[in-house]
């Protein structure tokens, strides 16, 4: 998937469903027997064994850069504080981000040296809080605005970023949440096309199109890819996404929530098909965006085209949501013509899946088309997703 970023230690489970199961990142470093664990809001006990530590050390091991989510202030089940009462936890914020980036001569960047990581880590964005939109007491206002002027005043190099809108204290970014059926996404694909660039940016923390179980069938996959064409249309704004939740125990008993993108028991794990057009967009994405439109095409066709500048490429990718074909014109003045390479996925439905038994029943495969750069016909099948790379004269 060649992922960027890792958002950690993630959403409800850096707030816990009490502000005493919250994720207390100086209790998760040190030595593991001195950990004392926590209930976790999916209602299992956490060992803390995957602590602070352990989640940069796994964004250093797969050279992704920690996106930093610290305890705000509030918890699931609406227990808040605010004013005087939350300055311990921004202290308590202050000194994690110094665990995260300062060197020996810090309090807590020397604790992290004892832990045995003498470097400190690279960070750029640290989001305060998690999906405080349901905090129905509105104080995530204050809340926010006491976090940035601290963080602000201490580490001004660092984005922040705000988990809904705020008017009094401008964040560099918001935080949208989505869970959608794929219709859902399809309604949503224009969402971002014409919202204002001088506001803050945006980051899609949390994604899904929820179809399947235990992990999303093909017409999650066609929901998901149709999302990522807008993404990327409008990749000027949205600075970063992330698909959630990553991983499911397909054992009976094991899953707490539907969908999620890869399916493993104790031996063996396979990749949904939303995971493949994950790593099908991953692998293939330029490092701008083009100019591009479409006319005369169904409803449930999506499409984004991107560059890339230092191999001269063309990445296409093209959604046909609809079970019918969809004959297509293109018009791609300024590629070289002649053979291109392209990966396909497709299914007969939209209810066809890999599973834990079936793991590979759909993922891409390659092949070669043959481009002109004018007046190209090109039939895209029916339930498919396709990423065609073309090379620039």
């Amino acid at each position: 998937m060649r992922p960027a970023f890792l958002r950690l230690p993630g959403g409800n489970y850096l707030e816990g469903d009490t502000i005493e199961e919250r994720f207390n990142w100086k209790e998760t470093v040190g030595p593991l027997v001195d950990r004392p664990t926590h209930r976790s809001p999916w209602n299992y006990q956490s060992t803390d064994g995957m602590g602070l530590l352990e989640f940069l050390e796994w964004c250093e091991d797969l050279k992704m850069d920690p996106v930093l989510a610290v305890y705000a202030g509030y918890s699931l089940k609406g227990q808040h504080v605010g004013g005087k009462q939350l300055e311990p936890f921004i202290q308590d914020a202050l000194d994690e981000i110094e665990y995260v980036t300062g060197d020996a001569s810090t309090k807590w960047g020397s604790a992290r040296v004892n832990d045995g990581h003498p470097e400190p880590f690279s960070l750029h964005y640290v989001e305060i809080g998690n999906e405080d939109e349901f905090d129905k007491s509105g104080s995530y206002e204050d809340r926010f605005a006491r976090f940035a002027k601290a963080i602000r005043s201490k580490y001004p190099q660092y984005k922040l970023i705000a988990t809904t809108p705020v008017r009094s204290v401008i964040p560099d970014v918001i935080d949208d949440h989505y869970y959608l059926t794929p219709q859902g996404f399809f309604d949503l694909v224009h969402k971002y096309d014409t919202m204002d660039r001088n506001g803050p940016k945006i980051f899609v923390g949390e994604w899904a199109t929820r179809m399947g179980s235990p992990t999303p069938n093909f017409g999650a996959a066609l929901g998901d890819a149709a999302w990522m064409t807008s993404m990327e249309r409008n990749s000027d704004l949205i600075v970063m996404a992330s698909y959630a939740p990553l991983l499911t125990n397909v054992n009976p008993g094991g899953m707490q929530w539907s969908t999620d993108l890869i399916g493993y028991d104790a031996l063996r794990s396979y990749g949904s098909p939303s995971y493949w057009a994950q790593v099908l967009f991953a692998q293939h994405l330029g490092d701008h965006t083009v100019k591009s439109t479409a006319d005369l095409v169904n409803a449930r066709f999506f499409w984004s085209a991107t560059v890339s500048t230092k191999d001269k490429m063309l990445h296409l990718k093209l959604v046909n949501a609809s079970d019918k074909d969809q004959e297509l014109v293109i018009d791609v003045s300024g590629a070289r013509e002649g053979p291109a390479a392209m990966n396909s996925m497709h299914a007969a439905t939209w209810w066809d899946t890999n599973t834990i038994n079936k793991q590979d029943a759909i993922k891409p495969i390659p092949s070669k088309v043959t481009i002109a750069s004018k007046n190209w016909r090109h039939n895209l099948v029916g339930n498919t997703i396709e990423v065609i790379d073309i090379p620039l004269r």
